[in-house]
């Protein structure tokens, strides 16, 4: 047990570095695209997001299936689908709801802004007037986008290509630097989905502290320590950080 709780610990360590880039990275993505609306940034998520779980699946999957040889299919698509949608959507979606709460950025739903004022309201006032003053005094919700259920057509085929990836080519490799940019993003653009009021210097260090921790945990989650819970004999942590990051092992010296 302190095996595995050391071993996680030098992953997360080792993924620091990076994920403060891939945070900075995401911060100029949400610069970039803080007015672009709505729907664009949601076609953006739905582009990032399924990735994330492609990848997701793929090193989950793989990394299980390379020290569980005798795994039925049923089985690796159990463990890859919650590995990859499971962890995929506390790092792309949930994390970043709680992060938006916190920092106050949420736009109000439409549900909310005809709660607070009632037919006379309308009639005083005109619509004009209330679409001007809708976010006023009016209780400011963040909305939870969750990919594989709102989005289930793009998100759950996503991670059944990377399972059958894995499956049928269990060392298919790809640079975890790419996977740790393309979570990041997804994190981004969600908070951007939801996002209304300005970007000021003090909300965009408080994005970027979320943007880390939405990334750094649960990545690492998901390509060592998951799939590793369900192998009966857990391999050396050397074996497992070179197979997850699609390293070689080094050859034997006679």
């Amino acid at each position: 047990m302190r095996g595995r709780i050391a071993a996680i610990g030098l992953e997360l360590k080792h993924h620091a570095p990076f994920t403060l880039f891939g945070a900075a990275t995401g911060i100029v993505c949400m610069l970039l695209f803080h007015n672009a609306g709505q729907a664009v940034n949601h076609r953006l998520f739905l582009v990032f997001h399924p990735a994330h779980v492609v990848l997701s699946a793929i090193v989950t999957a793989s990394l299980f299936k390379r020290y569980e040889k005798k795994t039925s299919l049923i089985k690796l698509l159990v463990i890859g689908y919650l590995g990859a949608v499971g962890v995929a959507t506390v790092s792309d979606c949930v994390l970043p709801y709680f992060g938006e709460t916190i920092l106050g950025v949420a736009l109000p739903t439409h549900a909310d802004l005809h709660h607070g004022s009632g037919p006379a309201d309308d009639h005083d006032h005109g619509a004009t007037a209330h679409d001007d003053h809708s976010h006023e005094g009016c209780a400011v919700r963040p909305r939870l986008h969750l990919g594989f259920i709102e989005d289930w057509h793009v998100v759950n085929p996503a991670a059944l290509l990377g399972i059958f990836i894995a499956y049928f080519w269990p060392r298919t490799t790809f640079p975890h630097a790419g996977h740790v940019l393309v979570s990041t993003w997804a994190s981004s653009f969600h908070i951007l989905m939801n996002t209304h009021a300005e970007l000021t210097a003090t909300m965009l260090v408080g994005i970027f502290v979320v943007l880390f921790i939405a990334v750094w945990l649960p990545c690492c989650i998901s390509d060592i320590v998951f799939p590793l819970l369900f192998v009966k004999s857990a391999p050396p942590y050397s074996h497992v950080h070179m197979h997850a990051h699609g390293e070689s092992e080094p050859e034997a010296v006679s």
